[in-house]
């Protein structure tokens, strides 16, 4: 799946006048003057920035300016001349990007297509030891496995506090393998910065040493990061203004938006209904992407341009998926899979597991008052989350009365008092 390094200007396909500018740029706000230096700096081949450099001296822009000094290598050394900082100067003001040279939308489309999400293979194992730390139903895997499989969109629906989110995450780490992640593309002129630290995770450093033996940059291009596969999490705070390019006015750049930073990994909505816009404008925002693998975004300028949609979308949501789509909508998700609270068995096995990380005893009277007194009160409806609510408000309270670690029915009492508000009327 790796990239090649380009072996010459021509094997680039970006404008000569593009990687020249990205050059000089680079020399002037890095203060670089060796090949060497400015080829880890634009992401290049030795030889191939040797060859810009000279493109450049041809043009009177840099100058050679022999050996810098005994002690280094014997390597020689270049500076802008007037006429090069002045292009320089004048590049910048038009846009301020400078370093990694970018890569050209064409290729990147290629790239995607060698390291899709579609192409992976994902196991019943796989997910089960992603998940090991989860108390599923039996049949969840069944139903999830082909869906990640697929790499298909995926809505998981159900009551609040469930895993929806930790079963999210846990789709991530099944997957596990690596993918290579663009530092910026280039489009009509304009360069879109797509690698994120925040987002992307590094899988190793690409930074060469020229004296090493063993280097990084013959192994695959380096204007690509090798990176876990990506992961995007977003919940109420997502807008359809997010989903766009970011375009910097200041520095005249572009940065990718979220699904396109995702891409090669998982795009996660959680909280869907959450969101100031409704989520059926959302859903609509990705019928393309969703059917067609594709997604269209919008320059400044006006200029619409296709990039591809390669991303695992997975909707998480406490609503009823008709109460919150039509049909239409609902069709375009490929998969859709309900979850439920535990049944009781599976419930106390999530109630000692996390005692039992918690370092709380378990006390049987406790849990047999829990049982017939306490959850018929609700009709007997379990949920994931209330054994972790139970046992750290029983640690606060014995925190806060000085006493050991402990469950009584008086205490966990206590803490079932905060699970629950009582309907009532409050006089203003």
């Amino acid at each position: 799946m790796a990239p090649p390094a380009p072996r010459s200007l021509d094997a680039m396909l970006l404008p000569m006048a593009m990687m020249r500018d990205i050059l000089i740029k680079t020399m002037f706000r890095m203060n670089l003057d060796q090949v060497s230096q400015i080829s880890r700096a634009i992401c290049l081949p030795v030889a191939v920035t040797q060859e810009l450099v000279d493109l450049a001296r041809g043009q009177l822009l840099v100058e050679a300016t022999g050996t810098l000094n005994a002690n280094s290598s014997a390597e020689m050394g270049y500076r802008l001349t007037d006429a090069g900082r002045a292009r320089a100067l004048d590049a910048l003001h038009q846009s301020e990007y400078y370093g990694p040279m970018p890569v050209p939308l064409s290729v990147y489309a290629e790239q995607v297509k060698r390291q899709s999400i579609r192409n992976t293979q994902i196991t019943r194992e796989q997910l089960t030891t992603a998940m090991g730390h989860l108390v599923l139903p039996a049949d969840l895997l069944s139903h999830l496995g082909p869906a990640v499989g697929a790499g298909r969109s995926i809505l998981m629906y159900g009551p609040p506090g469930n895993g929806k989110s930790s079963i999210s995450n846990g789709i991530r780490d099944a997957l596990g393998d690596k993918i290579y992640v663009p530092r910026a593309i280039a489009y009509s002129g304009q360069v879109i910065t797509v690698y994120d630290p925040v987002v992307h995770s590094a899988a190793e450093d690409d930074v060469d040493d020229p004296t090493s033996l063993r280097r990084t940059a013959g192994r695959f291009d380096t204007r690509y990061v090798r990176c876990e596969r990506p992961t995007v999490i977003t919940g109420g705070e997502l807008s359809l203004s997010m989903l766009d390019l970011v375009y910097n006015p200041t520095a005249r750049t572009y940065q990718a938006p979220l699904q396109m930073k995702s891409t090669g990994g998982i795009f996660i909505v959680d909280d869907l209904g959450r969101q100031t816009e409704p989520p059926q404008m959302l859903v609509n925002r990705w019928i393309v992407p969703l059917e067609e693998n594709r997604d269209i975004l919008a320059l400044q300028s006006g200029e619409k341009f296709e990039v591809p949609f390669d991303t695992l979308v997975v909707f998480s949501t406490n609503f009823h998926p008709n109460a919150i789509f039509d049909k239409a909508a609902l069709r375009r998700i490929f998969y859709k899979i309900k979850i439920d609270g535990p049944n009781q068995e599976d419930y106390l096995k999530i109630f000692a597991m996390v005692a039992r990380k918690r370092q709380m005893p378990l006390d049987e009277d406790t849990l047999v008052h829990l049982l017939n007194v306490r959850y018929p009160e609700i009709n007997n409806i379990y949920a994931n989350f209330h054994p972790t609510f139970l046992i750290d408000h029983m640690i606060s309270i014995c925190d806060f009365e000085g006493i050991p670690y402990h469950m009584s029915p008086d205490l966990l009492d206590r803490a079932w008092a905060n699970m629950f508000v009582t309907d009532e009327d409050i006089v203003r």
